[in-house]
């Protein structure tokens, strides 16, 4: 699959979809370093961080803490705190000392003509520019403007990429998709028409279109997978592109339906610091650097 998929980076037909597990620290061996220090959290040690400070253990005992989604909703709704609290308090944990690593600099050096990501940072989007290209960035609108139709992207090219921010971006607070009623208002927003689709034509014409790299993320995210089926819906099977999920350890059940079933995922068992550095080697024909 390794070839595969490089030869179709190297033609600029092939979508990234980009997880927080980009940033996960270097393992030892790796011959990189990146730390826990270096990285932005995990969304359960943020979350566990947002319920120390709202005191979530008190209100649910029976709760689990990790559960980003429900923990930020308690956050937002605690007195004395509120959105705009969350908001900060999230943006402070996933940038404040943090930076870039290695795997998300290295594939901004590779030629996607999109990529698709819920990361809230612009660790990806300064990466690219310091490859000197100029990403043109979209971010996700949870409510629909039904007086002008959805801002597309222009000509996408190597050196002017799309990115599709979905989760939203900390430049536009309101954009964030952090609580349970975001994720809700996420899901109802992927049926809309198309001219007021969350998402620009083009991003989802090139999902449906190109294979499809995802990195950083587990699908046993059902968001993430209902947002692929969706988008796909009205394609026939038999027309589905590839699409490709470095996973080490992907869930049995979805594995089961998704690659074994239907065909339409297929799972690379490996981790993002051995799979990309080997990409990179594959396509650019150098090591990938610090």
């Amino acid at each position: 699959m390794l070839d595969d998929i490089a030869k179709q980076i190297a033609a600029g037909q092939c979508v990234l979809f980009l997880g927080a597990g980009v940033h996960a620290p270097a393992p030892p061996g790796s011959g990189y370093v990146y730390t826990k220090a270096d990285a932005p959290p995990f969304g359960g040690d943020l979350s566990e961080t947002l319920a120390i400070e709202s005191d979530f253990a008190q209100d649910y005992p029976k709760a689990s803490p990790r559960e980003l989604p429900r923990v930020a909703m308690h956050f937002e709704l605690k007195p004395g705190k509120g959105r705009q609290a969350l908001v900060q308090r999230v943006r402070d944990q996933v940038t404040s000392g943090k930076r870039p690593s290695p795997i998300l600099r290295g594939l901004a050096k590779l030629d996607f003509p999109l990529t698709v990501t819920t990361n809230y940072d612009s660790f990806f989007e300064d990466s690219l520019k310091a490859h000197h290209k100029s990403p043109d960035v979209r971010v996700y609108e949870p409510k629909p403007n039904t007086a002008s139709p959805t801002a597309d992207f222009g000509s996408t090219t190597p050196s002017a990429p799309g990115v599709c921010k979905i989760h939203g971006d900390f430049t536009r607070p309101e954009s964030l998709v952090l609580t349970d009623e975001d994720y809700i208002q996420f899901v109802l927003r992927m049926r809309d028409e198309d001219n007021i689709h969350p998402f620009p034509f083009t991003a989802r014409y090139y999902l449906r279109k190109y294979p499809t790299l995802f990195i950083g993320y587990s699908l046993l995210d059902y968001n993430l997978r209902l947002f692929l089926k969706t988008l796909r819906l009205q394609l026939d099977p038999a027309n589905f592109p590839p699409t490709y999920s470095i996973d080490p350890y992907p869930d049995n059940m979805v594995r089961a339906v998704w690659e074994a079933q239907r065909r339409w995922v297929w799972f690379v068992q490996e981790d993002a610091w051995t799979f990309v550095p080997k990409l990179y080697k594959k396509v650019t024909g150098q090591d990938m650097p610090q």
